[in-house]
């Protein structure tokens, strides 16, 4: 047992999701204990080849990870998870503002593109799963075309979250929701740097402790 390891309750909330199939053999390893690898992976930060002994061989867990990474199955769960997190805390489930700090939508991009540049994708992702979305919050590096873009592309208007006195550290108001969400994915050390070649391999891992964040809120509520 390690301190990364899902819990019973937090197991019984994503274990529907992970049926044994019909049909087929049957898996060598149990899904949760391949869930447990990937966790102790993305919170010590270690190599695949680094695991403990005591998980799968890593190369089982590695491709296991690739193909539910490919399956999208995490960014469901997170969606779902997003839903009952807000039920728990007493939100809409289809927020018009989010101001917990989860995550709506994410995009991960090599580091030619600027992020300006693939703002309007990710505006997009988030219109598409919440309709009832009005209004987007960025800081000063979004300032410019892409605030009427924002407006004529997604019908949502572009707020620009600016500092109230010019010296001196403060929390931008809005901005710092964002920080947050920062910070509590910094807890993982996977998410310390970009050790990743795939940006859906980036953005998957965003998804996935996203999902370990809110189970465990849901199991400590």
């Amino acid at each position: 047992m390690y301190p990364s390891d899902i819990s019973d309750k937090e197991w019984k909330t994503i274990e529907p999701y992970f049926e044994p199939k019909k049909t087929g053999r049957p898996r060598k390893h149990s899904i949760r204990t391949i869930i447990n690898a990937i966790r102790y992976m993305m919170r010590t930060g270690c190599q695949w080849r680094q695991l403990p002994k005591d998980f799968p061989p890593w190369k089982t867990v590695y491709s296991c990870n690739s193909r539910l990474k490919k399956s999208g199955i995490w960014q469901e769960i997170h969606d779902f998870l997003v839903k009952k997190v807000r039920e728990m805390i007493g939100k809409n489930k289809t927020p018009s503002v989010d101001t917990v700090g989860l995550v709506i939508a994410a995009e991960v991009h090599s580091a030619s593109i600027q992020d300006r540049d693939s703002a309007l994708n990710l505006f997009a992702q988030a219109k598409c799963k919440v309709p009832t979305l009005r209004k987007f919050f960025a800081d000063q590096g979004y300032i410019g075309k892409l605030q009427n873009r924002c407006l004529l592309e997604t019908g949502c208007l572009l707020t620009i979250a600016k500092k109230i006195v010019d010296t001196g550290f403060q929390v931008i108001p809005k901005r710092w929701i964002v920080e947050r969400t920062f910070a509590w994915l910094s807890n993982f050390r996977r998410m310390s740097k970009d050790y990743e070649h795939s940006p859906l391999t980036s953005k998957t891992n965003i998804f996935f402790n996203m999902i370990t964040i809110m189970l465990h809120k849901l199991a400590h509520s």
